[in-house]
């Protein structure tokens, strides 16, 4: 199995590694996206309008309530149906992707700006400091500190979600697994390489996040 294994990588290392790349893009450009997004959200909860509460609680309810590879389902469909322009497969679950992880993200910023300590707030209101300047001059810097852990953690989350996307033939780990799969009918090899390059992936991102973490206390410090 081993020296199958190898000899598999040796032959289609390119096609897992283009997979790989499509994986990390993927990944990074919906949670950036998602980030605007959630934040837009997060806003619109904290903002004390019932009405952008109540539509902002419904979308969260809507995407955190039902399977990703559902709503992944529903833009591949629905998207080019109503779009001007030709829509590929990739912008389409790229569009999915970003609607779902906003749902989180919105969440992460909110609770990282609750987070905050309300006396700072009182203070700079006592100073005459308006609202918006408090948010930005005052709250948001403090709560990135809060935010930006749980960006990473939701981005290695996402990594292995765009798996999902093999499944409408969106270039990325899981499509090459898939690809070099059908060429050699080696199933279990081909599946073990890639599991293995998720596995490295994530770890490395997960031990660059805790660096990440640790360097942001001390800072507080």
């Amino acid at each position: 199995m081993f020296d199958t294994i190898l000899a598999l990588w040796d032959k289609y290392y390119y096609v897992y590694l283009w997979g790989l790349w499509g994986t990390i893009w993927l990944s990074a450009a919906s949670v950036a996206a998602a980030s605007v997004v959630g934040t837009g959200l997060a806003f619109l909860r904290l903002s004390g309008i019932w009405a952008f509460d109540l539509l902002v609680r419904a979308y969260l309810g809507v995407l955190r309530g039902t399977p990703i590879l559902l709503q992944l389902y529903f833009f591949w469909i629905f998207l080019p149906r109503i779009s001007p322009i030709e829509l590929s497969d990739t912008m389409c679950i790229l569009t999915a992707l970003i609607v779902n992880a906003a749902a989180y993200v919105s969440e992460v910023v909110r609770a990282g700006i609750q987070a905050v300590d309300i006396g700072q707030t009182e203070a700079a209101r006592s100073l005459g400091m308006r609202p918006h300047n408090i948010m930005f001059r005052i709250v948001l810097p403090q709560a990135v500190k809060n935010i930006l852990p749980a960006l990473g953690n939701e981005y290695i989350t996402m990594i292995k979600q765009t798996s999902l996307a093999s499944v409408f033939f969106v270039p990325e780990l899981m499509t090459s697994y898939r690809t070099v799969q059908s060429a050699t009918f080696l199933a279990l090899p081909s599946l073990i390489i890639a599991g293995l390059i998720y596995l490295v992936l994530t770890t490395i991102l997960t031990k660059a996040l805790d660096v990440f973490e640790r360097r942001l206390k001390k800072s507080e410090r």
